[in-house]
């Protein structure tokens, strides 16, 4: 019988702060079901964490948090250490919003010299405003890492919940969370998991017919990425660590995780907003773990 997870208190206010395609919250009681018992001496690691649905819902006491992007990730670093002065700037923008300022507050990282001269604050103000403005919340940059998506025309969009973001902030700076947040290549992140590890790897999917939208950052996550993921994937695995993969349900993957050590489970999600209208509604996706219950 497999034994209870320890129970403990989380906060319902924690939820992302931004929306972000490919975004697991409604998937998330699936996610749920394939977790490892719970071990306050278990350290979490999620190497792409996005906007953090599952990180957030799981709320971990001991986490290392990755992404290759660095706006996204700047973004938890300054809810963290400069929440106040985030949230004054953000008010600013919500008392200017128009059609005109949000292409004027787009254009800002054409100019590198001028984006380069802003503040960490003014550039995580810039990224929430943009992303809760912009047309359906699509984060989506061109091949050289602009924001390219147009204006949302919202009556009165929530750009940010106050009650979120303090809660969010309490969590990262809370005495009995260690949470790390780092920038850079997902090898890297977990280079330290071992076998008192868990790691949640949610790449951006394979999409061999665009059919998952891959707009995340300048250059994409192609099938050579793909591969070196499950490299480091089989590496864990062999370190003892637990590893939970979500990904796109195709032949490509299937076998590129072939392995009897593997199980991969099939799961139906909905995606409202994507790159193509082929890739709205209900998808094929799995999760794929290196353990068995």
């Amino acid at each position: 019988m497999k034994p209870k997870a320890q129970r403990r208190y989380k906060d319902p206010l924690i939820k992302p702060f931004l929306k972000w395609t490919g975004g697991k919250r409604q998937i998330l009681p699936e996610i749920k079901k394939h977790l490892p018992t719970y071990s306050s001496s278990l350290i979490y690691y999620e190497p792409f964490v996005g906007a953090g649905a599952f990180f957030f819902e799981c709320q971990p006491r001991k986490a290392v948090i990755n992404d290759y992007n660095y706006e996204l990730i700047l973004s938890y670093q300054i809810i963290r250490n400069n929440l106040n002065e985030l949230v004054n700037i953000l008010q600013k923008h919500k008392e200017n919003n128009s059609e005109e300022y949000f292409y004027k507050v787009r254009e800002q990282d054409r100019d590198l010299q001028k984006y380069h001269s802003m503040t960490d604050i003014e550039k995580v103000a810039r990224l929430i405003y943009l992303n809760k403005t912009c047309f359906n919340g699509l984060y989506r940059v061109n091949s050289q890492g602009m924001f390219n998506v147009p204006y949302g025309r919202y009556k009165n969009p929530t750009i940010w919940d106050d009650h979120v973001l303090l809660s969010i902030h309490k969590y990262l700076n809370h005495v009995n969370c260690q949470i790390t947040i780092s920038h850079g290549d997902f090898a890297e992140s977990v280079k330290n998991a071992t076998k008192n590890s868990f790691i949640y790897f949610d790449p951006q999917y394979h999409s061999p017919d665009n059919t998952y939208f891959t707009g995340y950052q300048a250059g994409g996550f192609g099938e050579d990425e793909q591969n070196r993921l499950r490299d480091v994937f089989v590496d864990k695995t062999n370190s003892g660590a637990k590893c939970l993969l979500s990904n796109s349900d195709t032949s490509f993957i299937r076998t590129l995780y072939n392995d009897e050590r593997f199980v991969i489970i099939p799961v139906k999600a909905k995606r409202a907003i994507n790159s193509d209208s082929a890739g709205r509604g209900e998808v094929d996706e799995v999760l794929i773990k290196n353990w068995r219950d």
